[in-house]
């Protein structure tokens, strides 16, 4: 009888589209990968997978076999939801990745209540600015600031996401307050780590502003500690500042003005028929955490 084991490492191959791909996400090495699909082709008697150097495929069995084990794993995954979905407690290992500032700031200040509730489930979370593949590297779901490019993945809204323009009290007492748009070339200003325009909306509608300033960086938090100790203008989220505008490290420059783009702040995971009740109650946890009106707008 075929090991159940060898049935979900099948599928993440094709998935994933490689050994090593599936190998991180489950915890093997590439060489136990292929020795696990091995076994399994030998036992079914027939080739399921054509590998070279630089790719793998299915044979017409293994297209077969695919969309049957698929069906499979759905309905185990099925009877796991329902039987989690009667208890409030849930075990195993949940694995995700979030960008690292709002990590810091909103994700990790909360994990306690959460982990209090569920003292049987294991967090293992990755903070990173680079784009991840949650299904090639395993994670079993994702937060993301912005718009949702994948349409493999299902996205469920957390909460809006606004950008103002800010400065400390000690640069504005130095260099004056900006009337409008066009007096930011004659003040610092702090673009952004990959020195994209600003995009924003006012009174005269859209535009896109090309910051200049003295200040290059690959780290986002460089800028924000920059703009509070009174380097210049930036252009920030209000979850990464709204503390600051609230004890008056932070003033807010040029009201009127702010980031045109709508963004949002998403917990995405692979599409499934059944979502593990481990990843629909951390969803749950942090959409009742942040709310419709996120506390820092509050």
């Amino acid at each position: 009888m075929t090991h159940l084991g060898d049935l979900e490492i099948f599928a993440r191959v094709v998935s994933t589209g490689s050994m090593s791909a599936a190998g991180r996400a489950l915890g093997f090495s590439a060489a136990v990968i292929s020795k696990r699909i091995k076994r399994l082709e030998d036992r079914l008697g027939t080739r399921l997978l054509q590998r070279t150097t630089r790719q793998i495929s299915m044979t017409e069995a293994g297209q077969g076999f695919y969309d049957r084990v698929l069906g499979i794993l759905a309905g185990l995954e099925e009877a796991e939801a329902y039987a989690s979905g009667r208890s409030s407690q849930v075990r195993g290992t949940l694995r995700i990745s979030a960008p690292t500032s709002f990590g810091r700031l909103h994700i990790a200040p909360h994990l306690t209540g959460f982990m209090k509730d569920h003292p049987d489930l294991k967090l293992h979370i990755v903070l990173t600015d680079d784009f991840t593949d949650i299904v090639a590297e395993g994670f079993d779901l994702a937060i993301r600031i912005g718009e949702l490019s994948d349409s493999s993945l299902v996205a469920r809204r957390l909460a809006p996401v606004r950008r103002l323009l800010c400065a400390a009290p000690s640069y504005v007492a130095s260099h004056g307050t900006p009337k409008d748009i066009g007096e930011l070339a004659s003040h610092i200003c702090l673009p952004a780590h990959n020195n994209d325009n600003w995009k924003l909306e006012g009174p005269e509608g859209n535009l896109s502003y090309r910051p200049e300033g003295p200040l290059v960086t690959n780290s986002s938090e460089i800028i924000r500690e920059a703009v509070i100790a009174g380097a210049g203008i930036a252009l920030r989220s209000t979850w990464d500042i709204g503390r600051e505008l609230r004890d008056g490290r932070l003033v807010q420059v040029l009201p009127q003005w702010e980031g045109s783009h709508r963004l949002t702040l998403s917990a995405v995971y692979p599409s499934r028929r059944f979502l593990p009740a481990k990843v629909r109650m951390f969803i749950d946890y942090l959409a009742a955490l942040y709310g419709p009106v996120p506390y820092w707008e509050q």
